[in-house]
């Protein structure tokens, strides 16, 4: 064994025992997390891994162009992870090398890695110049770290061609002509002494060793995690939070770090800080404390500070909430979520952000009784009489009477139409309410109304963290639904939608919910509803709403429906489909005040006016609140009008 060997195999086990004890006293703190199951259907998991993370759609899909940038970073490294491990093995036992292949594999593999070196050293480059020349904003882009990591991606890179290239130069490559930017670098070492590849080996070692140990304690510790990540990630969209069961003496929600799930912890270990989430965050947008990216960043370093101790059984060093310091969350901060989940649906590695506001929300609520002021007045009109206003349930029918509307009769009615709090009490949305009940008529659907024995879903509540509350009214509801022998629902709120389509599953019921905008899709489409075109709409500009569209997936039955009732598809917003951008009502916002920053709606308002629009279309009660106000703020709303689909579709009913 000669002394380069020894010397190698002693940093070798140093390098090696230091990283080990590093991932391990970091990655152990998952551990502290509450159990969830994360491991059914397997093979959809893997799939998932192989879709995002290995073919890296995650990063150059939604219109994110440098996402390929980073693409081909990452799939050097897959490459170079092989060069690399050849690289140790053979200096911990020399004769393990691919020299010893046969001529054609190994000048393929010297081929290879010479192209994917140069490709890898390229695209840091990039990300270097990108950082300091062209940051984006959402990017915290000049972070020591980052440029710690690239310049050792660099340092690699120019060691391997160091080495390569003077080995060339000594005549002891023999696939020198297989390796052409080693060869354009040989030419750099000739008459240099022989020593020249060796110390460039050494260097090349040293640097490897270095990034091997400082990979745990940076933010790139998700080149080790990000992809058990995805294959934990949940397998379909962030639609609701997990049940809680009230029982006397339990805490609920999160106050603490180790009443977050493993996953959750996961998560925070997974950040890429890449800031996609904050790119379409409405409350980061609208100039709000709120980052989801630093709240993923925040409860990472809150573990680091009280894992330790915990695991220990000690007090925690670090409070999770209100300790105005990294690490701690404000409780404004918490409440100033809209539940839109752009962060989720961006996330390359399916990070779920604001469900863990949701946690903490919740924790605010039930066990600190700490919450907004103005929620006080909402959450006692939730408990006492099933709406946000207080109204009496008897004038939940006020909407009907003009029209013929039947009682629902169990066994003789089809559907259901859940007119929801906004439909039977707000005066704006009993309008659309009408309208999709003339609809209904005209097409013949047989349907009815639970009118005074109807109760609010709950899902401002539940979002709020008001989970008591929102328990007693989906047990309520799920009784009265049994009862009823009710299957199918039509509902005109897609925060309605969401709630008894996704969150009631939790409590034994799965109902067939339809949106009016997808079920009057479906009229059109089975010819049950003739309409003219026209209804001098004018320019009409669709806004997509988050609980119908990231939620469920629903964008294209609103633009069938408006091209069918005009004759040509609505103006699409720069931000539409799953990047659009949030009214600002959502998560229980619509109850509370906005005083930080601009409002999000007013944001939303302005980018629709820069499509000249003569009619805003949306399919929601809560957008069409906040952009009837955000155009009266503008001095517009005499000249823009805001519409429900419903309401186009009625323009357009043949008359008689």
């Amino acid at each position: 064994m000669s002394l380069t060997n020894l010397v190698f195999i002693i940093i070798f086990v140093i390098a090696a025992v230091l990283f080990c004890l590093s991932s391990y006293r970091r990655f152990s703190l998952i551990a502290i997390g509450l159990p969830e199951n994360r491991f059914d259907r397997p093979g959809r998991r893997i799939w998932k891994v192989v879709i995002f993370p290995i073919l890296q759609l995650c990063t150059i899909t939604r219109k994110y162009r440098f996402g390929l940038n980073h693409a081909v970073l990452f799939w050097c490294f897959l490459v170079l992870l092989v060069a690399n491990t050849e690289f140790v093995l053979h200096g911990l036992a020399p004769g393990i090398s691919f020299s010893r292949l046969p001529d054609g594999a190994y000048f393929a593999l010297a081929y290879i890695f010479d192209i994917v070196s140069i490709l890898a050293f390229l695209a840091a480059i990039a990300a270097i110049v990108r950082r300091l020349a062209f940051p984006p904003k959402y990017l915290a882009a000049r972070s020591p770290d980052a440029f710690v990591i690239l310049g050792l991606v660099v340092g690699l890179m120019i060691m391997f061609f160091g080495f390569h290239g003077g080995e060339i130069a000594a005549g002891t490559e023999r696939a020198a002509a297989w390796m052409p930017i080693s060869n354009l670098v040989s030419h750099l070492f000739v008459g240099t002494p022989p020593a020249t590849p060796l110390i460039f080996w050494w260097l090349h070692a040293l640097i490897f060793f270095s990034f091997l140990n400082y990979l745990p304690y940076s933010k790139h510790a998700h080149i080790m995690t990000s992809i058990p990540n995805v294959f934990f990630s949940r397998l379909e969209r962030v639609k609701t939070q997990p049940r809680e069961e009230f029982r006397k003496g339990l805490t609920y929600g999160v106050s603490r770090i180790d009443k977050f799930s493993w996953k959750s912890l996961l998560d925070s270990f997974s950040c890429t800080e890449c800031g996609r989430c904050s790119d379409l965050c409405p409350a980061t947008n609208t100039g709000k404390p709120l980052n989801p990216r630093l709240v993923i960043h925040d409860i990472k370093v809150n573990l680091l500070q009280n894992g330790r101790p915990i695991k220990k059984g000690s007090e925690t060093v670090l409070p999770l909430i209100g300790g105005n310091r990294e690490g701690s969350l404000s409780e404004e901060v918490i409440w100033e979520c809209t539940t839109c989940a752009a962060c989720t649906t961006v996330c390359p590695v399916f990070i779920e952000q604001f469900p863990r506001l949701i946690d903490m929300r919740r924790n605010l609520v039930e066990m600190q009784a700490s919450f907004p002021l103005e929620l006080l007045a909402f959450f006692d009109n939730m408990e006492q009489r099933s709406n946000p206003w207080g109204i009496a349930p008897s004038e939940r029918t006020k909407w009907t009477s003009k029209l013929t509307v039947n009682t629902f009769e169990p066994g003789r009615t089809e559907y259901l139409f859940y007119v929801g709090c906004f439909g039977s009490f707000d005066t704006r949305s009993k309008k659309v309410t009408t309208a999709i009940a003339e609809i209904l008529n005209v097409a013949g659907v047989s349907w009815g109304i639970l009118g005074k024995d109807e109760y609010c879903c709950g899902d401002s509540l539940r979002r709020l963290g008001n989970e008591f509350v929102f328990d007693k009214m989906a047990k309520a509801n799920v009784n009265l639904f049994k009862q009823k022998g009710i299957q199918k629902v039509i509902v005109e709120c897609p925060h309605c939608y969401n709630t008894l389509k996704n969150d009631y599953r939790q409590y034994g019921i799965e109902l067939e919910v339809v949106h009016h905008s997808e079920f009057i899709d479906q009229l059109i489409q089975q010819g049950r509803l003739k309409l003219n075109q026209g209804g001098g709409l004018g320019n009409v500009v669709l806004h997509d709403s988050c609980y119908l569209g990231r939620y469920n997936s629903l964008y294209q039955a609103p633009r069938h429906v408006i091209a069918a009732a005009t004759g040509t598809g609505p103006r699409e917003m720069d931000r539409h489909h799953d990047r659009s951008f949030c009214c600002g009502a959502g998560g229980g916002r619509m109850w509370m005040e906005e005083s930080l920053g601009k409002r999000i709606n007013i944001e939303r308002v302005e980018e629709a006016l820069r499509k000249n629009p003569n009619t805003i279309s949306v399919c929601c009660p809560y957008c069409m609140t906040m952009f009837e106000d955000g155009l009266k703020d503008k001095n517009v709303a005499d000249k823009v009008k805001v519409l429900d689909i419903a309401e186009i579709v009625a323009q357009n009913l043949p008359k008689g």
